[in-house]
């Protein structure tokens, strides 16, 4: 079973830029209860899409330096990024259909 890989400002670069494959990563944190239902649905969805793409979380808490580089103003926020370009991003709680067809789009 494919897990949600932690990501934080040491590892980044190994787990995104230098990712072969694309990366959805959630900006998140523990107090955000909207977080929580995001990341219940890319839980559900990881077996879907675990040959298309990489699922990573970083808690904007302990990382507060991907905030003003990535321009996110709200949580949660998903990412999507292909060899460090970001070729997509939504904000806010969305289901699993909204969060689907998100990655689809981009891909």
């Amino acid at each position: 079973m494919k897990k949600i890989i932690k990501v934080n400002k040491e590892n980044f670069d190994i787990n995104i830029s230098k990712s072969k494959i694309p990366v959805l990563v959630d900006f998140w944190a523990e107090w955000c209860g909207p977080c929580k239902i995001i990341s219940n649905n890319l839980n559900e969805l990881i077996e879907e899409f675990s040959k298309k793409i990489i699922i990573a979380k970083i808690d904007i808490e302990k990382n507060p330096e991907f905030l003003q580089k990535y321009n996110i103003r709200s949580i949660p926020t998903l990412i999507l990024f292909k060899q460090n370009i970001v070729i997509g991003k939504i904000i806010g709680v969305m289901s699993k259909t909204k969060i689907r067809e998100f990655i689809f789009k981009n891909l």
